[in-house]
């Protein structure tokens, strides 16, 4: 496991050259330069020198992420700031008293997921087996698991299954990379050993952090991506004017277009890419900035005017419905809503 130490060079090329905060959620709203890469680092660059100390205050402004990853991807110099920013966040409150409750809390939060088996799971057919990675919501609830079943039983696919735990982005964010590193083995071995080809997800933050692992020799395959290919005609009776939310760990919305365009009777309105403001722990952490955030996402949703917004991650499902609660606006996974379809044919 990495030291924050180890990162030093990494934390020097950042030349604060500010682009970062263009694309901070937290920034856009509050102005505040502890809620950036930049000013993060100046805080770490400090206590790598001895100047500051790893304290809870500067925890707390570890904790002013959302974990989107956004900085990263407009950094001039590529630097890896999640990695960075919960390498520090692990070395506070690995000493904290509270670190080992916080381990067995996640243990047994894996253990549960793991042993989880729904009475109401579908069953899945077909010649062409694709190892599916199903997390942890789908584990609880297959509402999504079920709709994909629903859809992939036009096709000739047939979703296997191994004894994944979770992918790891809950431990990942609270700063427990011990936990996160067990569940990364693991998986790891199970998907490496299996004679698949390729990994389908439904979910884009567990297909972003299988992805982050390093360790996976397969491709990885999201199933809007997979449905899109397919070439499946969806006819819905009824008109709907629909959105879609880019959840911040989805990699790109390539699929959507061919999605819609096999809607019939479906309208596509664009919308802004921005946080829905859950974030994971992070509304619990910090709920005024995430309110606000979620509160703005409404605000974007609503002049869009659709009476329904998709997405494709379970958490941004919680998030957006959180944001719009009042308003006449769905929110539904895109899976489930193309499920949904009156009629679905391969031709």
């Amino acid at each position: 496991m990495k030291k924050l130490k180890d990162f030093e060079k990494e934390i020097n090329k950042c030349s604060k050259c500010g682009l970062c905060q263009g694309a901070c959620p937290i920034y856009k709203l509050t102005g505040n330069e502890c809620a950036v890469s930049k000013g993060k680092f100046v805080m770490l660059s400090g206590v790598l020198k001895g100047d500051l100390q790893l304290n809870k205050n500067i925890n707390s402004y570890l904790d002013l992420c959302t974990k989107c990853g956004k900085c990263s991807e407009f950094c001039p110099a590529g630097i890896n700031v999640c990695e960075i920013l919960q390498t520090a966040k692990y070395e506070y409150i690995s000493k904290q008293p509270f670190f080992k409750i916080l381990k067995i809390f996640h243990k047994l939060f894996d253990t549960i997921i793991r042993r989880c088996r729904s009475p109401f799971r579908a069953k899945s057919s077909g010649t062409r087996e694709i190892l599916y990675f199903k997390g942890c919501v789908n584990k609880i609830y297959p509402k999504t698991e079920n709709a994909l079943k629903k859809i992939l039983s036009h096709s000739d696919i047939k979703l296997t299954d191994a004894d994944f735990s979770c992918c790891g982005l809950p431990f990942f964010s609270a700063g427990n990379l011990e936990s996160f590193d067990d569940v990364k083995s693991r998986n790891s071995e199970l998907i490496n050993a299996s004679g698949a080809d390729t990994i389908l997800t439904d979910c884009a933050s567990c297909e972003s952090t299988l992805k982050s692992y390093g360790t996976i020799n397969k491709n990885f395959v999201n199933a809007e991506t997979l449905i899109a290919k397919l070439d499946l005609k969806f006819k819905f009776k009824k008109h709907y004017k629909v959105a879609f939310h880019k959840p911040c760990h989805l990699e790109n919305t390539d699929f959507l277009q061919k999605l819609m365009a096999n809607c019939e009777n479906v309208e596509f309105i664009e919308i802004p890419e921005t946080c829905c403001g859950l974030a994971g722990e992070f509304f619990i952490k910090k709920p005024e900035i995430a309110n606000q955030i979620a509160q703005k996402r409404a605000e974007e949703i609503i002049c869009g005017g659709a009476e329904i917004v998709l997405t494709s991650c379970p958490a941004c499902v919680i998030g957006l419905k959180k944001a719009l609660l009042g308003k006449n606006i769905k929110v539904l996974n895109l899976i489930d809503f193309l499920s949904h379809a009156d009629n679905i044919t391969n031709i």
